[in-house]
């Protein structure tokens, strides 16, 4: 089933989430509908009907969308039942700012491990981790049964980090660095490279 479902659905789902969020415990709200979803998410209520409708019927006409039912729904599709322990390998400008980063609490996933090569970093804290030698990588993800990393090193380093995270079982990966990475089937992977959005933006310029 979920590869019958087109990716850019799934990408969708975490946004209904974060607003569903939003609704409930900012605001306090116990119902909405897909039109009031798509006023504020920019999405049509068609596309937002559509999209939940791969996963079952969540909402009763005239009454919409009963939030708190809604979000456990969303949680359970996504699996964000649980909460995901993450490896990051790069301790640098931005492993450090992602170290720090709080938006990961309480949204399904926690940074649990940093790892880098630079002998300057090994043995430093970062948000009360201590960054490890990335040559203990693979043996602490096997150990901890790690499936979800971050990376963060220089380009000459993404494929090779990649290659050897996926080799112990991640499946799972989100790369900061510029460039595209190979990854077998059955492994997931996310960029995030501001440049390109910037890029893509100046184009309606």
């Amino acid at each position: 089933m979920t590869r019958e479902i087109p990716d850019i659905v799934i990408g969708r789902l975490p946004i209904y989430l974060r607003e569903l969020i939003r609704l409930a415990d900012d605001e306090g709200k116990i119902n909405t509908s897909s039109h009031e979803l798509g006023e504020r998410l920019g999405i049509s209520s068609a596309q937002i009907r559509k999209d939940l409708s791969h996963f079952g019927e969540f909402g009763k006409q005239g009454t919409g969308y009963h939030i708190k039912y809604l979000i456990d729904q969303l949680r359970e599709i996504l699996h964000l039942t649980k909460e995901w322990d993450v490896a990051l390998v790069g301790a640098g400008y931005l492993g450090h700012a992602l170290a720090h980063y709080h938006g990961f609490l309480h949204r399904g996933f926690r940074i649990s491990w940093i790892f880098d090569s630079d002998p300057n970093k090994i043995g430093e804290t970062m948000n009360q981790l201590i960054v490890q030698d990335v040559s203990e990588l693979e043996k602490a993800v096997v150990h901890n049964n790690i499936k979800v990393a971050i990376i963060a090193v220089p380009i000459s380093k993404a494929q090779e980090i990649t290659d050897r995270l996926v080799s112990v079982g991640v499946r799972s990966i989100l790369s900061y660095a510029p460039i595209h990475l190979t990854v077998p089937e059955g492994v997931e992977i996310s960029y995030s490279d501001p440049v390109i959005q910037l890029q893509r933006m100046t184009y309606y310029l």
